[in-house]
């Protein structure tokens, strides 16, 4: 059975946002920046698909623009974050002593301050943020708790036989680190990286809804926004916007929990 079927829904969903944030952009029927005042809030037609927004942009093309837009921020937010995140961690748990304490302290003082106030109290400092600012934002705490899966494993797999066996036969402790325990957190950090990306899109697009998202560009969060303001009278906004946050998130969360099904021998048993 290929992996693809063995995730089922949640790896679907994933695939097509995927697929929607690489072309996305060629495909969409109109500029999602273009103005046309006298159709603005249309309902879906042939020409709008999924109708327009405010000033008349087109929703279907700022929905493929900002897919594209989410898809490079949680990519670069994920892989950051897990590298460093991974490195620090480990490392820290394997050698122990004031290194271990003191990414401790660092990684307890990122996490007792709340997301999205950090994150806001960060872009206030640019006068027009930028993709990069919002990037940079989400990793200042992105990497944390990768660093914490990571220390937590390889103060177990210190303790393992066959680590205990490399160092007595002389192996240093950066080869213990790179053939030993790093491919043995392949599988948590891989789970963590997936259900984490959902989360970065919901960071992406809330920062993006309070009007501190990127400047540059259309997104999903500021889609959110504007359909807000006219819930009422022309809800299918919101709805747009709305529906592709929560079946993007939904799908990574989901094919995060099968990942872990797959990964954990226990759950095969």
């Amino acid at each position: 059975m290929s992996w693809a079927r063995k995730l089922g829904v949640g790896g679907a969903l994933v695939a097509v946002f995927a697929v929607t944030a690489v072309v996305g952009p060629w495909v969409a029927p109109h500029d999602p920046l273009r103005i046309d005042l006298a159709h603005s809030f249309a309902p879906p037609s042939a020409e709008h698909p999924l109708g327009t927004g405010d000033n008349g942009v087109d929703l279907a093309s700022a929905l493929l623009y900002g897919a594209r837009r989410a898809g490079v921020v949680g990519l670069f937010v994920v892989v950051f974050s897990a590298l460093v995140g991974t490195l620090l961690g480990a490392w820290a748990g394997l050698r122990g002593g004031r290194l271990d304490s003191w990414l401790s302290v660092v990684a307890d003082v990122v996490q007792a301050f709340p997301g999205v106030i950090l994150y806001i109290a960060l872009l206030a400092l640019v006068d027009r943020p930028g993709t990069t600012h919002v990037v940079g934002a989400l990793c200042v705490s992105g990497w944390v708790l990768y660093a914490r899966i990571a220390r937590a494993e390889a103060l177990t797999l210190r303790e393992a036989e066959f680590v205990q066996a490399a160092t007595a036969l002389g192996a240093t402790r950066g080869r213990v680190l790179w053939r030993h325990v790093l491919p043995n957190l392949l599988g948590p950090i891989v789970i963590q990286a997936t259900s984490g990306f959902g989360g970065v899109v919901v960071a992406e697009a809330t920062l993006s809804f309070l009007g501190l998202g990127p400047t540059d560009g259309v997104s999903w969060g500021a889609l959110l926004d504007q359909g807000s303001g006219v819930l009422l009278r022309f809800p299918h906004v919101a709805l747009v916007a709305g529906s592709a946050i929560a079946l993007t998130v939904f799908g990574f969360n989901l094919a995060g929990d099968r990942l872990r099904d797959l990964l954990d021998p226990r759950g095969r048993r």
